[in-house]
């Protein structure tokens, strides 16, 4: 997911332990200097002040949440929320709890409230109904807030019957899966006036990250998700729907094959997929090459892995997996205000060797893979995972990875101390960046193999 070079989950080998990931942007051949993080606003040990200031079962539930859960009473998660027109969402979710008098009807109760979350954040952003608060339609923030304070109210919920570790995990999974879109990315059968099957086309995106940079972080790809669910297109090859999903920044989600979950229905019956993140400054990037390699850049909950991906029937894992989107076709187009490069750098340890090299033209036979085109962190783990399922389906489509660039505050904004949480620039760079990669999937779905 790497989603930024300087800023995304996709570090590159080489980057200091406390660096923020970058797509494959290294300062060796890299395009962008390296962005060190900052010390965080507070000690996440220690609950903040509106935490302590509560009763004591508060602070004890306090002492149970995760890392992600734990940053959402600072300032401005709370501002999003508030102007983003979600800050009841939570309340009004722990009250449905709070009526739930048996694990079934929690279970109905999670499922029905997260898909309620999901549909509102996109009715938002593509239009429909009253805007509630000032932020702009387009924000992905307010979604990913509010399903933080969900899952708050669920880790912390005691119901009045007995509810086994286990059993809350599980309905954490169900509110996790509805409230991003992975369990709802059905295609109808659609045809046009003279027959023709409607194509499908997958799109991913990401939660914001490093957000003890920048708490006000906010991630184009996610917006892309939220603006292009549901949605028809017109290509050159007719029309075409979208069904869309955001995935977490977290390791232990890849792992546990969120991935593979989420995308195996919707791939076997595809013509197109696209996983998305942030990626470097100031340009797109399409991803040629994946590598099965975790860098170790830590995640939303601070939590560092390295090593091989893990994924299902290891034997037969490939180092290497390959986009097929029609790269070179969409970096000839005109698709908007920023330029296109098809990226076939990699990081690899070759065939009998022991030291990483970089190689700008993709890996060589028998190599073992340090980092894809993508970096070493979860934008590229997404891509190889999809990529992976692609292959393993037996499925003859296109598909890849898209870095968008990199979200920037505007002007006089770029300090989270003193900053606002959002600026005119900052938002015109969003809608633009989410336009580009509407255009660029238009062009990939219309263009001949």
């Amino acid at each position: 997911m790497n989603l930024i070079r300087p800023l995304g989950p996709n570090p590159a080998r080489g980057i200091p332990e406390r660096r923020i990931p970058e797509r494959r942007l290294r300062v060796r051949p890299g395009p962008v200097a390296l962005v060190l993080l900052t010390a965080t606003a507070f000690s996440l040990a220690t609950p903040p002040p509106s935490a302590t200031a509560q009763p004591a079962r508060s602070a004890r539930a306090f002492a149970t949440f995760t890392v992600e859960e734990r940053r959402l009473d600072r300032a401005a998660p709370q501002e999003i929320l508030r102007r983003g027109g979600f800050a009841a969402v939570a309340p009004e979710f722990a009250r449905s709890l709070g009526a739930a008098g048996s694990y079934a009807e929690a279970g109905r109760a999670v499922v029905r409230e997260g898909a309620r979350l999901w549909q509102r954040a996109v009715d938002r952003a593509q239009g429909r109904g009253a805007v509630q608060g000032d932020l702009s339609r387009d924000d992905d923030r307010p979604l990913y807030w509010a399903r933080i304070g969900m899952t708050r109210e669920l880790r912390s919920w005691q119901p009045g019957f007995a509810l086994s570790d286990a059993a809350r995990a599980a309905l954490l999974g169900k509110l996790e899966r509805s409230s991003r879109g992975q369990d709802s990315m059905a295609f109808p059968s659609e045809t046009t006036a003279d027959g023709k099957r409607v194509k499908r086309i997958v799109v991913t995106g990401f939660d914001p990250f490093t957000l003890d940079r920048d708490i006000r972080i906010s991630n184009p790809s996610g917006a892309v998700a939220l603006a292009l669910d549901g949605t028809l297109i017109n290509t050159a090859d007719g029309p075409a729907r979208i069904e869309t999903a955001v995935f977490p920044v977290r390791w232990r989600d890849f792992a546990d094959g969120t991935v593979e979950q989420t995308l195996r229905g919707p791939l076997s019956g595809a013509d197109l997929f696209a996983t998305v993140s942030q990626g470097g400054p100031g340009r797109f990037d399409i991803e040629r090459f994946n590598g099965a390699w975790r860098g170790g850049f830590e995640d939303n909950d601070n939590v560092s892995e390295t090593g091989t991906i893990p994924v299902t029937d290891p034997a037969s894992q490939p180092q290497w997996t390959a986009s097929t989107l029609p790269y070179r076709a969409i970096e000839a187009a005109d698709t908007g205000r920023f330029p296109v490069h098809v990226n076939t750098s990699v990081t690899e340890i070759p065939a009998g060797g022991t030291a990483p090299v970089d190689r700008p033209d993709g890996p060589t036979p028998g190599s073992t893979a340090r980092a894809g085109g993508g970096g070493d962190y979860l934008s590229n783990e997404i891509a190889y995972r999809a990529t992976l399922l692609r292959d393993r389906l037996g499925r003859d489509i296109p598909g890849g990875h898209v870095h968008t660039p990199v979200l920037e505050f505007g002007a006089g904004n770029t300090d989270p101390a003193t900053g606002t949480v959002s600026d005119p620039e900052f938002v015109q760079n969003r809608l633009d960046i989410v336009a580009q990669v509407r255009k660029i999937i238009t062009v990939a779905a219309g263009a001949k193999r």
